[in-house]
């Protein structure tokens, strides 16, 4: 039997615990709408009980957008629009998909797609089609959070997004529709489904593809992104970890080094097509912990993800020769000496890239100029190619293959043994969307199913 002290400070922490807790629901119940269309919660959502959950955990669906810049986008866009139809009708067959379009270009994709009663095409602009990366990242509640008038177990999280480096480093000088792409899906969610999805607002800059998380406490991501100055100089490390924690309710956060190594420039001397660079030769090392060549400033989900809980895949290569190899051994090892948030070891399983490939001149001379400050898609140009950017789906692993038939076949089989439960679908044509500057992560991104 409790002590009459003891008892009495057990009652006054009881009384502070309630306390905190109105003062979040009132706080939670302070919101106003966005346009009419979602509700925007003040809180910090892992105070309200909200947590990231992971990729392989059930999906209510995916959300895609609709590529048709010409400047990024070779061909009028007609090949990686394929190719995104392929994505899209892959995914359909285990999860709904809903396809964002803009007014120009929503004939075309509903005349695509609109046969498939599994994918749901909707009229919204943006500037370009990284869903990953400017739509919202979805967090759930478990516990029904009290949030005004209704039970909210799912939310979205809108981050302030800057084009992957602002203007300086941007890869375009307009991006105004993008910023809008978080508020109007929890919108399109309401008019469509007759619900609200809230939205969590944050001030700082993150893309979704910069994130990887286990759904158990642990969050992955690269110093040489979310560190770099082009996102939030004004932010510590510390300070990043702790909304990190407070808005995914994770509280372990792994640091890598540094994304996939990718070219900005013909420096690497490509002779533009899917291997030997000009003369035969290529640099030994990339040297140095300089910032990625890739579009993303090395984004985690092109370079490493979780299989589950204590189990990651990570980019690899066996040639020392190549600028990866001192990336992806610098990984291994900050993985090798590290635990998860529930203490455990890491056990990582090596996914070779291809390649290395290379822009080749007709695919260059494909695009049309739109924009002068936008980034070129010059020939020779070494593509940031991964097998590790593929999406989850409900039973299945939807993931690139780029034509190299050596290591597209042994991903496959890398894939299926670390999905023991899934069917794995390789995208053939993926180097469409890795022209554009990504892969199959980077166009979709998952909402979670309601608990």
């Amino acid at each position: 039997m409790l002590s009459g002290p003891a008892s009495a400070v057990s009652h006054t922490d009881a009384r502070a615990a309630e306390a905190r807790a109105r003062s979040h629901r009132r706080r939670a119940r302070e919101v106003h709408s966005v346009g009419g269309m979602s509700k925007y919660l003040e809180e910090k959502p892992a105070l309200l009980g909200f947590h990231m959950p992971a990729e392989w955990e059930p999906h209510q669906q995916c959300w895609m957008g609709w590529p048709e810049r010409l400047d990024n986008w070779r061909e009028g866009a007609f090949p990686a629009q394929s190719t995104f139809v392929k994505v899209a009708t892959e995914i359909s067959k285990f999860e709904p998909v809903t396809m964002c379009v803009s007014s120009a270009q929503y004939m075309k994709a509903y005349d695509w797609l609109h046969v498939n009663g599994n994918i749901r095409v909707v009229e919204m602009s943006m500037n370009d089609a990284w869903f990953r990366d400017i739509g919202p990242t979805f967090v759930r509640c478990d516990r029904k959070p009290s949030l005004g008038d209704q039970e909210c177990e799912v939310a979205g999280i809108d981050w302030k997004f800057n084009c992957w480096g602002g203007p300086e480093d941007g890869c375009y000088s307009d991006w105004s529709l993008d910023v809008l792409v978080a508020k109007k899906v929890n919108g399109t969610f309401l008019i469509l489904e007759l619900d609200r999805l809230p939205r969590f607002s944050h001030r700082m800059v993150l893309e979704g593809g910069s994130i990887h998380v286990d759904g158990e406490g642990t969050c992955i991501t690269t110093e040489e992104c979310l560190l770099n100055t082009n996102r939030n100089p004004d932010m510590t490390k510390e300070e990043i970890e702790q909304e990190l924690m407070m808005y995914l309710g994770v509280s372990k956060i792994i640091w890598l080094p540094r994304g996939l190594y990718g070219e900005m420039s013909r420096e690497d001397g490509g002779d533009g097509g899917t291997g030997a660079p000009v003369g035969g030769r290529r640099k030994k090392r990339e040297g140095g912990k300089s910032r990625s060549d890739d579009d993303t400033n090395g984004h985690v989900d092109n370079m490493c993800c979780f299989v589950k809980p204590g189990m990651v895949l990570l980019a690899w290569t066996d040639d020392e020769l190549d600028p990866q190899y001192e990336r992806s051994v610098e990984a291994f090892s900050v993985l090798s000496n590290t635990t998860d948030a529930k203490d455990r070891k890491i056990e990582i399983i090596k996914l070779h890239v291809p390649g290395p490939l290379y822009i080749t001149k007709e695919e260059a001379d494909g695009l049309v100029t739109l924009d002068e400050s936008a980034k070129p898609r010059l020939a020779g140009t070494r593509l940031a190619a991964s097998y590790v950017n593929f999406y989850i789906a409900n039973g299945g692993v939807i993931a690139p293959a780029f034509g190299d038939e050596k290591w597209d076949q042994q991903a496959y089989h890398v894939l299926t043994s670390a999905f023991p439960n899934h069917e794995v679908v390789m995208i053939q044509g993926a180097r469409e969307i890795c022209l554009g500057g990504g892969n199959i992560h980077c166009i979709t991104q998952q909402q979670p199913a309601t608990p």
